[in-house]
């Protein structure tokens, strides 16, 4: 399960990632709410734990820009506010839950996981098509020219991620963070060893290097 912690307490979203990590899920930090509406809009996510006071773009703002485009994500508001003007608020723009700071870590697992329960797949796009390429995300499948073909999971999390941003430059540091997650410190070419992988399996002319900037999936 990947989770997209949109927290500026940079103590605290990092403790917490540590601690959902540690649960199993793959977790994504950012700082900012308009760096978090970018990532939530163009990256799968099975929940998203949103803080409302943010830099750049309140948590409010968020829920509804991703509730007004059609994203039904799982939305886990936090907040140090206290009262039911700001809990009707947040539910108002469309969360489904609410947890007033301070909070019990053990409530907010057990929130998640209840609200993950309740909304299995949500927030997931069922396939992207790319010319002959498609991108079963939900499934986890992959098919060239209609014929499958196999991936391990790292090789299909990587492609998952150029394929949602098919036609743009996506960095190598993007697709660390999303598929190694945050508390990755080892090589970071091993972006580059996945990719040449996936040219061998899906074409050499699937992936193009964008140099100094990243890879695109090439679109028809």
């Amino acid at each position: 399960m990947r989770l997209l912690i949109v927290e500026d307490e940079r103590r605290l979203a990092l403790s917490l990632a540590k601690g959902l990590t540690a649960e199993g899920f793959s977790v994504a930090v950012v700082h900012d709410g308009t760096e978090g509406l970018r990532r939530a809009s163009s990256e799968p996510y099975d929940l998203v734990v949103l803080d409302v006071m943010l830099p750049g773009m309140n948590g409010y703002r968020v829920c509804g820009a991703l509730r007004a485009a059609g994203n039904d994500v799982p939305i886990l508001m936090l907040t140090a506010k206290d009262g039911e003007y700001d809990e009707a608020e947040g539910l108002d723009t469309g969360a489904d839950d609410y947890l007033t700071k301070p909070f019990s870590y053990v409530v907010l697992v057990a929130r998640i996981r209840a609200l993950l329960r309740r909304h299995p797949g949500a927030g997931r796009r069922a396939a992207v098509e790319c010319g002959p390429l498609r991108v079963e995300t939900a499934a986890r499948r992959v098919f060239l020219d209609g014929a499958e073909v196999p991936l391990a999971a790292k090789e299909f999390d990587v492609l998952e991620q150029l394929a949602l941003r098919a036609g743009e430059v996506v960095s190598k540091s993007e697709i660390l963070d999303a598929v190694w997650d945050f508390a990755y410190e080892g090589d970071p070419n091993i972006v580059e060893v996945y990719v040449r992988t996936l040219r061998r399996k899906l074409g050499s002319d699937v992936i193009r290097t964008v140099r100094g900037a990243g890879y695109r999936l090439e679109t028809p």
